[in-house]
């Protein structure tokens, strides 16, 4: 078979790959858990002798070195999401933050806005055909790789061989550096849920029919939410991203998703974050497919979804029901990634359901997260046109079709009651009420 003869040949190490990158070259990171941490080492071994390499990502999870206050004049981060590894070189400007909905971004490189000159990824071994799965990150990366002038791949004997859109061939990949490491474990609850989260997500749950299709975030609210949902029938998932809370639901015979209306029988996402055993269930496993995330993302796919229920989570929420769910003020904290899209996507949806969570208060309830405006340079992720339910631990408020003046009752109603008073003066003040 040809292709072996190929995939041999293309074999070289992370150090002898990343000389391939030259100054000035736009440089596409894969990222979530997959990472390619020897090639991303050789890197920044190697960024001495570059200047001004751009690498472009979303969320990453793992060292910071790249983002490291040496690399700077040799490389510099250009991010569509404010992962923690990132954020302070993003905070202290030197690194760059480029706003785009998560649904566009593999678009900036497809049609050539941000031309790419180097992709780095991380692939399955090949099948006998000489295809790699992109395995747990499909999302982001099978654009970027289709569309780079060079990929560079690590090919990961323990990343998971997953279906869908997910493959790409040997003969597509210029570089390939042999690897064996566990993909990181990232369990996205794992203290449990504490009360509030709890009462959030038992309101979330409420508004959640039989037979819905679910799209599930980051974080505790949503991974608590599937604890809720065992009395619900013909459950389904078309997510930016699942964890490792839809394996038991799965196994319940909750998640069937045999009433879906796009994909019935399948779980579509663009990613996977989890443990060990989220790998493993998700290897070669036909339940699931995995797309590029403009398809997955797309409002208008989202919404082709009957029953369409969307969570999402914010840091505040104004009286008019302006979201901010990607910065603290002027400082970026994380980016849109997929809530306009999913939310606008469940709002189209015929019995849609889109939600936005948030606790009542933050540190330790002496600020409320419910407020009168938002803090000035605060970004807009949600507008106030797109917002439907706003959920707190204190109740659900429907702000769809309603008035500046019912809007702020209604979240003022579920604002925690410490601050109920000085929001009501403040929707006065602001003639709101």
């Amino acid at each position: 078979m040809e292709w072996i003869n190929k995939y041999q040949s293309r074999i070289i190490t992370a150090q002898e790959a990343v000389t391939n990158i030259k100054s000035g070259d736009r440089v596409f990171l894969t990222g979530n858990v997959s990472v390619p941490h020897q090639l991303l080492a050789a890197l920044v071994g190697h960024a001495p002798n570059l200047e001004n390499v751009e690498i472009m990502q979303a969320l990453t999870i793992g060292a910071q070195d790249y983002a490291a206050p040496e690399m700077s004049g040799h490389l510099r981060v250009n991010t569509i999401f404010v992962s923690a590894n990132v954020r302070k070189a993003v905070q202290e400007g030197r690194a760059d933050f480029t706003p785009v909905l998560l649904s566009e971004f593999p678009l900036l490189f497809k049609n050539n806005i941000l031309p790419l000159d180097v992709a780095l990824i991380h692939v399955s071994p090949p099948d006998e055909h000489g295809f790699c799965s992109l395995g747990v990150e499909v999302g982001l990366t099978k654009s970027a790789a289709e569309s780079a002038r060079i990929v560079i791949a690590e090919v990961n004997q323990k990343m998971p061989r997953t279906l869908g859109d997910s493959f790409i061939h040997v003969s597509k990949l210029n570089f390939m550096v042999p690897v064996d490491y566990d993909l990181p474990d990232l369990a996205m609850s794992e203290d449990g849920p504490n009360e509030i989260t709890k009462q959030i997500a038992g309101y979330c749950a409420e508004l959640i029919p039989d037979e819905a299709t679910m799209q599930m975030g980051i974080g505790a609210i949503p991974d608590a939410v599937l604890k809720h949902l065992y009395n619900k029938k013909d459950l389904g998932i078309h997510t930016e991203l699942f964890s490792d809370g839809v394996i038991e639901l799965v196994e319940a015979g909750v998640l069937t998703n045999a009433r879906k209306s796009l994909h019935p029988g399948k779980i579509i996402a663009g990613f996977v974050i989890g443990t060990k055993r989220l790998y493993q269930w998700v290897n070669d496993n036909p339940l699931i497919e995995l797309h590029p995330t403009e398809y997955v993302n797309d409002p208008f796919v989202i919404a082709k979804n009957d029953r369409m229920v969307a969570i999402n989570s914010a840091i505040e929420v104004d009286l008019t029901g302006q979201v901010c769910a990607d910065s603290i003020g002027t400082k970026m904290y994380s980016g849109v990634g997929g809530q306009l899209d999913f939310i606008y996507g469940a709002s189209r949806s015929k019995g849609g359901v889109p939600i936005i969570t948030l606790p009542s208060t933050a540190k330790d309830d002496q600020l409320s997260r419910i407020v009168p405006t938002l803090k000035p340079g605060a970004g807009v992720v949600t507008t106030r046109n797109h917002v439907r339910f706003i959920i707190t631990e204190y109740g659900i408020a429907d702000l769809y079709g309603k008035s500046y003046r019912q809007r702020a009752q209604a979240l003022i109603n579920i604002s925690h009651p410490n601050f109920r008073d000085q929001l009501t003066a403040d929707a006065k003040a602001l003639n709101y009420i």
